[in-house]
């Protein structure tokens, strides 16, 4: 319950009047288990990181997936995985947004007619930036890192002054606001949608955790031999 998206997946379902199935962590690791928990529970909407999405496609369950939502975050969804699941689910939705934003802060919803995996467009009071190095808005179809604003924002980082600087800094766009630095190198589309391209660093994501490739690699040098 510690987890931010645990925010998100208690209260969004509550306040539109549906319910909220709890599984235990036994039953999120087994495909066969979780598929049987979906059916007996009539569930209508799953929201899962690519990794259990996987799992459960690779499953013979999977047809069961018809009519009911998909949302998929937490890391990048593949292409292939995009197109197992949307072939079969009532609707897939990819969903964006990293937890100093208070979880989700962009959405695209995937179909024959969208079939590319894209980041989409902002959620409501949230503003998507794509600057360069000097917080100049870039044009459409040049890649740039994406700066995140609006009501979700968080404070900063606690007890971690230096870091909260780096990371949340003035918006140039005015009214005392800020952005945050998201990492993701991005561009936009001439519809609108943001692409996503990659990272401006190391980090790469598993399971939805961020995985510091620098950590891993100090604590490596630091062993004997």
């Amino acid at each position: 319950l510690s987890f931010d998206i645990a925010v998100l997946e208690l209260y969004l379902p509550l306040v539109r009047g549906a319910s909220v199935v709890l599984v235990d962590r036994d039953t999120a690791r087994d495909p066969q288990r979780l598929w049987a928990q979906i059916e007996q529970q009539q569930v209508t909407a799953i929201q899962a990181t690519p990794s259990t999405w996987r799992m459960l496609a690779e499953h013979p369950s999977l047809p069961a997936l018809a009519g009911r939502q998909v949302l998929c975050g937490g890391e990048a969804l593949p292409a292939d995985l995009a197109r197992t699941l949307s072939a079969v689910a009532g609707g897939l939705w990819n969903l964006y947004g990293p937890t100093e934003t208070t979880v989700w802060s962009a959405r695209y919803h995937l179909d024959a007619e969208h079939p590319q995996v894209l980041l989409g467009e902002a959620l409501a009071n949230t503003a998507l930036h794509v600057l360069d190095d000097d917080l100049e808005p870039l044009p459409l179809g040049v890649a740039g890192e994406l700066y995140i604003g609006g009501e979700g924002l968080a404070r900063g980082y606690h007890a971690r002054p230096a870091l909260t600087a780096e990371r949340f800094v003035a918006d140039p766009f005015g009214n005392g606001a800020r952005l945050y630095r998201t990492g993701d190198l991005v561009r936009r589309r001439a519809d609108g949608a943001l692409e996503y391209l990659g990272r401006i660093d190391q980090q790469v994501k598993i399971r939805g955790f961020r995985i510091e490739l620098g950590e891993i690699e100090a604590c490596l040098l630091a062993e004997p031999g």
